[in-house]
């Protein structure tokens, strides 16, 4: 049975009905240009805007993972993330906020000095050997989310036999394996457009009820304005919103738990309608 609830740090956020996940970006490169905070004065609108619209949780991320996405080194990452953390930190400290990061010390820095109540890694321990070890040592909920090779070489990485099934088992042996250093609060992200075509990005969300049958791990689905949408579309990012929320319609009825979003007032607006028809 899914377990359906997250400790934030002695708060406890319950998953009995879907939550939404505010994307705070700070990356001056994402793919979707209108999400950019590039100062204090817009970081501080952008968290009024998401919590004021109803989200559960802020994620927040000082590194582009878009396709082909340019390095950047731990110290320029921390320099992005600092200024937004600080504002959290004191003016919400109640929010639970989530850090995306793939480098285990700059989670640990976000977590232990910055009150940050989750993380959230891309790569899946995959792309920093200590984070495992980490998230158990720190004992707050982790993200895994699936993804082959890096975002600079992902797109090489798109061979499957079959898919959701292969998501599937590597899910399995990296669980196998947070379990066995006590981590509890697990979160599934099956990694929509990381080392996926368009095609198997809705082969996956075809397949996304078999996650929630297959594993006791609340599922995170961020597809939120992503090429699988508008390049289908024929339109960019800034016109895709009507697409994000036919999709997560869809993840939703399928056991998504929560959505990871630009648009928090559509997604909440969006989850009140599924679980009406439910």
């Amino acid at each position: 049975m899914k377990n359906r609830l997250l400790n934030f740090k002695g708060k406890l956020v319950s998953l009995e009905r879907p939550v939404v996940m505010g994307i705070l970006n700070i990356t001056p490169d994402s793919f979707f240009e209108s999400s950019r905070q590039q100062n204090v004065s817009e970081m501080r609108r952008r968290i009024e805007t998401i919590i004021s619209e109803g989200a559960a949780i802020i994620d927040i991320g000082g590194y582009s993972s878009r396709p082909g996405a340019v390095e950047v080194t731990p110290d320029d990452e921390w320099h992005r993330l600092e200024p937004a953390l600080h504002i959290l930190m004191k003016d919400y400290p109640a929010m639970p906020v989530s850090i995306d990061t793939f480098r285990a010390d700059l989670a640990r820095r976000a977590v232990t000095d910055c009150g940050v109540a989750m993380i959230n890694d891309i790569s899946g321990g995959a792309m920093d050997g200590k984070m495992f070890d980490t998230v158990a040592e720190l004992n707050v909920p982790y993200v895994l989310m699936h993804i082959r090779g890096t975002p600079q070489t992902m797109h090489q990485f798109t061979d499957y036999n079959r898919l959701p099934d292969d998501v599937m088992l590597w899910f399995a042996e990296k669980l196998r394996v947070l379990r066995q250093l006590g981590v509890n609060d697990v979160i599934l992200d099956p990694g929509f457009g990381f080392s996926k075509t368009p095609v198997q990005n809705y082969a996956l969300l075809r397949g996304l009820n078999q996650f929630s049958l297959l594993f006791d791990c609340p599922l995170m689905v961020g597809v939120s304005r992503k090429s699988m949408i508008y390049s289908l579309l024929d339109c960019t990012a800034e016109d895709c919103l009507n697409g994000t929320t036919v999709l997560n319609t869809f993840a939703l009825l399928n056991g998504a738990d929560i959505l990871r979003v630009h648009d928090v007032r559509e997604a909440i607006e969006t989850v009140r309608l599924v679980e009406q028809l439910k």
